[in-house]
């Protein structure tokens, strides 16, 4: 049986929200990563390229649609995106092969 993976996020910058209890959300670009692996991803190592993390922050929640913590969110990595999901008024649908031989 196939596992369901649950991406979380890694930004290039952070805010704390003040009304929901100082809770720290991500802000700038953001990246999908795997808690437990020291990589996001598309593969950017997240000490040398900076990334804070946040583990608490699921991947859909950067959405803009979604309410959540997408309030200063500027831009979500296309990488990323192609293979923890996207959606939006400019998602292409999930590439998949047809028909594997001719």
């Amino acid at each position: 049986m196939a596992r369901v993976r649950q991406y979380a996020v890694a930004a290039s910058g952070q805010w704390t929200d003040e009304e929901e209890g100082r809770r720290r959300l991500p802000s700038g670009e953001v990246h999908a990563w795997e808690p437990g692996r020291n990589e996001t991803v598309c593969g950017l190592s997240l000490s040398r390229s900076q990334l804070v993390r946040f583990p608490h922050v699921g991947w859909p929640d950067t959405f803009p649609e979604s309410g959540g913590a997408a309030d200063r969110v500027r831009r979500q990595c296309p990488r990323c995106a192609s293979v923890a999901g996207r959606r939006g008024h400019d998602a292409r649908p999930r590439w998949h092969r047809t028909r594997p031989r001719p």
